[in-house]
């Protein structure tokens, strides 16, 4: 007997027999079972019929059904067997060719099954490959249509468990022994079982073992799991250099897991070429099967997929969406088509139109796993958090060796975590506002998640300035407050004592609200007004109650406008007002690569200008502003960004005429692991101030830790 190549190896395909012991197939795999079931029932009269006109003896009977195997009819040798047993039992030829048939038909546990009760036992080697092919049969069954959607590892551990038995008994057989070591590599991968399968490649490969090209998928497939890219990706290459394809329906295309794997190892552009390669060559339609129609290829859709998904990795997130919408317009019912697409809506920031999305693949699947963690990212970003837990412990019942799971499990545990953030700058110039020399740090600390909507913080506020007129500047506050959480909805309400020179409690509260994806509005308030009374107020004394209202309307990342208006009532008796708008637009996106421009506009108005502070009866400006994002470096959750801010337009100020204010600055942020970020930016702006025109450097520095 011919041992049978496992699931990746080209040619195949097994069919499920209606005769495989003992039945633990879902209903799907029931009416898969019932036509092969009707297949032979259809063909065994034809072989009835042939038997009885040619009068022919048991010989010639055997001979017809080994020809008729020899041509690859083989229901038909099946049914031919089926007939010499009902007739001769205990035939040793039949039974041994019954075997045969069931084995290259698929149904390898039924093969196995008469293998075992033939009188005369088949050789090792011929029982070593029927027990691999069962094992086959059992990862591609659990790959392709689990019998439990409930335990989706059950199947393929019991493959790994009959090869784990099928190598122990057959320990002595050399050849047998490293078919059923690479068999195993594909099981334990399909479990995922990563850190066996590459342990036992990193066995083979000391022992000098070469692997078949579809075990060498397998164990790329298995590094990819443990998130090494580089050491996956010669595996594909060569796994695909000795099996190019064409793959079989329920086989995924290895071209798409190498186009993942370069953009996991920062070879982006390798992977959205190969990506789009392996899209514009596979046929939109395969060839009719036993006389239907020409039915839709799953490897096309799979690689249109992974061109958008993959494109979207890389910041081009209208061009995904577009990409997504259309391959949905053209196969509604595809369900990955619907989970993917809600993926890119998030990250266009429409976390509740992805929900929606979401919401419709789980109608087309409920059991797709894939679907439910795209709606708990969006419950994470909408701050739906009583949902999250739930809903996420029930994956991990399910599906905990998944990464995608663990990965998002460890990004809601440092979400609900302690969360930790440090603002500083240091400041040289702008005298009217700051003083010659100014900084000022912040520090928050906040409690983890509390009952799903609350967390209490920690705050403590220092700024300071030196003044040309002498002495020194000082605002020093520590307090606490608490956060508050609900869908779309966070608010804050916080007390800060003043310590050292600075006297008098700070009351601040405020909010945040998105009612839908586009808009959001907010709103705070504070009875000292530390944001708004300049370092050179607070010098003399000198608070502010203030009041800021704003909204902003967002269509995508692509374009955004915002106005915001404020009120302060000085301590002095001075009051201000002022508004500002801004309108954002995307000019040119490339690969981890964007430009913004946009147009600022603003006014303000005070009551006293006899004051010691800067405080212009009427303040006007008109701004150009523009942004420039790069990512340096990105591997995993660690990366690696730079961006660049400048603003130029003019400055009006009553009594003292027009002149220009601009402004620059360039920051990095780099993030070593997720949950922890460090940032630096050095900026400087030049404006008038009565006047005068004044020049400011500024360093800031920004540390982040939780989510």
């Amino acid at each position: 007997m011919t041992a049978q190549p496992c699931a990746r190896m080209p040619g195949w395909k097994p069919v499920m027999s209606t005769f495989t012991l003992p039945c633990r197939a879902g209903a799907a795999r029931r009416r898969l079972a019932s036509l092969i079931g009707l297949a032979l029932a259809c063909a065994m009269p034809s072989a009835h019929a042939s038997a009885s006109a040619d009068a022919g003896t048991r010989a010639q009977q055997l001979a017809d059904a080994q020809s008729r195997l020899a041509a690859h009819r083989r229901v038909e040798a099946l049914a031919l067997c089926e007939d010499i047993l009902q007739r001769w039992p205990d035939d040793p030829d039949a039974l041994r060719l019954r075997v045969r048939a069931l084995s290259e038909l698929g149904a390898a546990g039924q093969a196995l099954y008469w293998a075992q009760q033939l009188r005369a036992p088949l050789p090792d080697a011929e029982l070593a490959a029927l027990h691999a092919d069962l094992a086959a049969h059992q990862t591609r069954w659990a790959r392709t249509m689990p019998a439990d959607p409930n335990r989706p590892y059950a199947q393929s551990d019991r493959a790994v468990a009959t090869l784990d038995d099928a190598r122990e008994r057959y320990r002595t057989y050399a050849g047998l022994r490293r078919r059923l070591d690479a068999d195993r590599l594909v099981s334990t991968s399909e479990a995922a079982r990563g850190a066996e399968t590459i342990e036992g490649y990193r066995a083979m490969q000391q022992a000098g073992e070469p692997l078949p090209p579809y075990a060498e998928i397998a164990v790329a497939d298995a590094l990819m799991q443990q998130r090494q890219p580089e050491q996956a990706i010669p595996l594909y290459e060569a796994g695909i250099a000795g099996h190019p394809g064409p793959y079989a329906d329920d086989e995924s295309d290895p071209h798409i897991s190498l186009a993942y794997a370069y953009l996991e190892a920062w070879r982006a552009r390798d992977a959205l070429a190969l990506a789009d390669r392996t899209a514009a060559s596979a046929p939109a339609w395969l060839p009719p099967a036993a006389g239907l129609e020409p039915r839709p290829n799953p490897h096309k859709t799979s690689a249109d997929i992974a061109a958008a998904v993959l494109r979207d990795n890389v910041w081009l997130h209208r061009d995904a969406w577009e990409r997504l919408q259309a391959l949905r317009a053209e196969a509604p019912a595809n369900v990955a088509l619907w989970r993917n697409l809600a993926y890119v809506e998030r990250m266009r920031g429409w976390p509740r139109r992805s929900e929606a999305t979401a919401v419709g693949a789980a109608g087309l699947d409920p059991e797709d796993t894939g679907t439910r963690l795209e709606a708990i990212d969006d419950w994470r970003e909408l701050n739906d958090f009583a949902r999250v837990e739930p809903a996420l412990r029930d994956l991990e019942q399910i599906i905990p060796r998944e990464q995608r799971v663990q990965l998002t499990r460890q990004a809601w545990d440092r979400q609900r975590g302690w969360q930790f953030d440090i603002d500083h700058y240091n400041g040289k110039g702008g005298k009217s506002t700051y003083g010659d020399y100014d900084n000022e740090t912040e520090a928050v600390l906040q409690s983890p998640l509390l009952y799903n909507h609350w967390r209490v913080a920690g705050i403590a506020r220092l700024a300071g300035g030196s003044l040309d007129e002498g002495g020194r500047a000082q605002r020093y506050r520590l307090g606490a407050g608490v956060r508050g959480y609900a869908r779309g909805f966070e608010a804050y309400l916080q007390a800060l004592p003043g310590i050292g020179q600075t006297r008098g409690i700070a009351l601040e509260s405020g909010f945040k609200w998105s009612p839908n994806d586009h808009w959001t509005f907010g709103a705070d308030w504070s009875t000292k007004g530390d944001a708004h009374v300049p370092l050179r107020a607070s010098a003399f004394g000198i608070t502010a109650h203030s009041y800021d209202a704003s909204a902003q309307w967002r269509a995508s990342e692509l374009t955004r406008a915002g106005i915001a208006a404020s009120y302060d009532r000085f301590s002095d008796g001075n009051r201000r007002y002022g508004w500002q708008a801004d309108l954002t637009q995307r000019l040119y996106t490339a690969r981890y690569f964007t430009v913004d421009g946009g147009v600022q506009l603003g006014l303000s108005h005070n009551r006293l200008t006899d004051v010691p502070y800067y405080s212009p009866a009427q303040a006007r400006w008109a701004m150009l502003t523009g942004r420039i994002d790069h990512m340096l470096y990105q591997r995993n959750e660690r990366d690696w960004r730079h961006s660049l801010d400048a603003a130029i337009g003019p400055y009006n100020e009553r009594g003292h005429g027009t002149g220009w204010a601009a402004s620059v600055r360039y920051g990095q942020i780099f993030q070593p692991r997720g949950g922890l970020s460090f940032g630096w930016g050095v900026g400087w702006t030049s404006q008038p101030y009565d006047g005068k025109r004044e020049s400011r450097v500024m360093l800031d520095l920004t540390l982040h830790w939780g989510q």
